[in-house]
């Protein structure tokens, strides 16, 4: 068996040249040295060093080992530095970018949890549907909906799985009647997320294979996703939401799943940070908790169709992604909650 001790000497006798070099370094002696290499040569079956009475140099075997011993090296340095940094207490500034919605309804308890968890850790929260650039702006972290597009961004996954649902509030669905077909929705209130001035109101499912759009309207809109939410509690008309959002409060009975035999829009959620270089152990902690957290919201069967609602639910496919697509999570803002 390779003994690490004697891959390190061999890693620093190639870097230094020599034995005798490698012995000081290491308080050893140059005869140690000596026999450690050739205990890792017998290992190997190789010669590793040419070895002369004047010289030392690698052999063409040594070569090529030379990197994979300096893997090995490294990978057991960052894995003792990884383990001594999980030991100590967190502490410092954690600064943390969410969406209004989630990051209010969804994120805030599993926040303070980790910030209990950690009582040395203080942390600074951005609440806010604008995106944003984790590069100019002074977050650490941000809690993105959407697929990651920019490979200079590190995005890693907390709900991959995640997607829209149709919901409304038992009241509404009382006074105004449930919808049976996305026809349907042209005379239900519908209330209508705006981001930068612009209106969302062309919402996407799938059915099976195909894509199909609703146009819909409403007699309320909000430029922050956790009121379009209220309102929706209220009675006040029928919302597409992410299911991580919505997921309590359908569990719970103030909301209720409309049309399940549709498959809503992708929202997949995401951790994402500028750097792997800042994905530190705070980080790295609670992208764990917040990953857990997100796998207990498991989503909602989708229900098969029937043949009654095939044919009328049914509009024509859009070739091309409407404009109000969900945009990226790490680029240019896209489509809310």
């Amino acid at each position: 068996m390779i003994r690490v001790d004697d891959l390190a000497l061999f890693e620093r006798s190639a870097v230094l040249g020599g034995f005798s070099e490698a012995a000081r370094e290491a308080d050893l002696l140059p005869g140690q040295v000596s026999a450690a290499i050739k205990r890792l040569e017998r290992e190997l079956e190789i010669r590793l060093f040419a070895r002369s009475t004047r010289s030392l140099r690698l052999t063409a075997e040594g070569e090529r080992y030379l990197p994979y011993a300096r893997q090995v090296l490294q990978a057991l340095r960052e894995g003792h530095a990884q383990l001594h940094q999980e030991r100590k207490a967190l502490s410092g500034l954690l600064q943390i970018a969410a969406p209004s919605d989630l990051g209010r309804n969804v994120l805030l308890p599993w926040f303070t949890a980790f910030r209990r968890q950690h009582p040395k850790l203080t942390l600074r929260l951005f609440l806010s549907d604008r995106v944003a650039d984790v590069f100019r702006e002074p977050v650490d972290v941000a809690i993105r909906y959407g697929t990651p597009e920019d490979a200079s961004y590190v995005a890693l996954p907390l709900a991959p799985q995640n997607r829209r649902v149709l919901v409304a509030s038992p009241g509404y669905l009382e006074r105004h009647g449930r919808p049976e077909t996305l026809a349907d929705l042209q005379r239900h209130d519908c209330l209508l997320y705006l981001l930068g001035g612009r209106v969302y109101d062309k919402w996407v499912f799938h059915e099976g294979a195909q894509r199909v759009v609703a146009h819909v309207r409403g007699p309320l809109q909000a430029d922050d996703a956790d009121v379009v939410h209220r309102l929706a509690l209220d009675g006040e008309g029928v919302i597409y939401k992410s299911w991580l959002d919505v997921a309590e409060h359908v569990r719970t009975g103030r909301l209720e799943v409309l049309l399940p035999h549709l498959t809503g829009e992708p929202t997949p959620l995401h951790l994402v940070c500028p750097h792997r270089q800042q994905f530190s152990p705070a980080v790295q902690l609670l992208h764990q908790l917040l990953r857990q957290r997100c796998e207990a919201v498991a989503m909602p069967p989708v229900t098969p169709i029937t043949p009654d609602q095939g044919s009328s639910s049914r509009e024509s496919p859009a070739a091309p992604a409407p404009a109000d697509a969900p945009r990226p999570a790490v680029a240019r803002p896209r489509r809310p909650r």
